[in-house]
């Protein structure tokens, strides 16, 4: 199966010239590779790094091991199941300011359902129904306003927060002692069971990768998704119910968020803490940008999205074996950020001419 990115151009005209088939072939290659070749000449760099400093300090260099390749996982999952529903919403033509605060604002719900000692089915579910909610006001409020999604997100962000606030009542929920061992193992440092040699929530992230490829990839819904992205006035012509779509892929995508604050809530070993995802969109939205996305939508990879979130952990889990500083680490970010994009406006400006 093939989890190369998703574009209406993907699909060549072959015209018989072997040479054009061959060219097309190998730029398509490189499209899907490149996030993660960059992703191992990132981790090589900060092994290299890490062992040049461990043979001048007398030490043992640990970023190069096992156990720093799990750690590098697990952090990467929470930011990887969040950035598949943002693969989704980028490629419609859109973006979600709002994914932190609805992170939150699902793990506050999940916790205060352990609290009062619900079944733990209806803990999961809150997670997952509050985020599916957000992302269906989101995508109603921008159908039916005509409004821009950067401002209704910007807005819903600040809307989200405050309800977390609400439900906590400006302090943690603490459900500890009441949540199943299955739902901490998410994130586990430990993997458990041991013999899955990561943590649950790493699998996790890779079966709702594919699940999320094969819907781009062999649906009608994943075609217009990709149409909306790529041209709404030609989407609309062609039959696709914008407003309808558009609605689907934020509540799609609130989805995957809100079980990215479930891997929250099991990060804190069961709190709900409405503070803990503000500012975790801008990760989320790095890592697709990274792997590929195009912010003018139409265009995205869920390989190259899983690869820009391990990307976004290794640097930071580099950054923290080196002993870089956190404001140190939010420049380095921001710079790659902004690489990533002016990549992909280059790219859109040749594909132009």
């Amino acid at each position: 199966m093939s989890l190369d990115p998703v574009s209406p151009a993907d699909d060549p005209v072959l015209s018989g010239d072997g040479n054009v088939f061959l060219s097309h072939l190998v730029k398509s290659a490189v499209s899907v590779l490149a996030p993660f070749l960059a992703l191992v000449l990132v981790w090589f760099a900060f092994a290299g790094a890490d062992y040049q400093r461990s043979a001048r300090l007398n030490k043992e260099a640990t970023f190069n091991t096992v156990p720093s390749l799990r750690q590098v996982l697990r952090d990467a999952s929470q930011v990887g199941v969040a950035a598949l529903g943002m693969t989704l919403i980028i490629i419609a033509g859109g973006i979600d300011l709002s994914a932190g605060a609805t992170m939150s604002l699902a793990a506050t719900t999940a916790a205060w359902c352990f609290r009062e000692q619900y079944n733990p089915l209806v803990g999961l579910s809150a997670a997952l129904l509050t985020g599916c909610l957000a992302g269906a006001i989101n995508g109603t409020l921008i159908s039916v306003l005509r409004l821009v999604p950067f401002i209704v997100t910007l807005g819903t962000m600040t809307i989200f927060h405050g309800l977390g606030l609400i439900l906590a009542k400006n302090t943690p929920i603490r459900a500890f002692g009441k949540v199943p061992d299955w739902i901490i193992n998410l994130q586990r440092p430990s993997p458990e069971p041991a013999w899955l040699q990561v943590s649950s929530g790493v699998i996790v992230m890779l079966f709702l990768a594919l699940l999320v490829a094969l819907l781009l990839r062999f649906t009608v819904l994943g075609r217009h998704f990709v149409a909306l992205g790529s041209n709404e006035a030609t989407a609309r012509l062609c039959g696709v119910h914008v407003e309808r779509t558009r609605i689907l892929v934020y509540s799609i995508a609130g989805l995957l968020i809100g079980m990215a604050g479930l891997f929250q809530f099991a990060v804190l070993s069961g709190e709900g803490d409405p503070n803990q995802g503000i500012g975790k969109e801008l990760p989320v939205i790095a890592a697709v940008v990274i792997g590929g996305g195009s912010l003018s939508g139409g265009r995205g990879s869920i390989l190259g999205t899983i690869s820009g979130a391990c990307m976004m952990s290794v640097i930071q889990h580099g950054c923290v074996t080196l002993g870089i500083q956190t404001s140190l680490q939010k420049v380095i970010i921001g710079l790659i950020i902004i690489a990533a994009v002016s990549v992909d406006q280059y790219r859109q400006r040749r594909l132009a001419n």
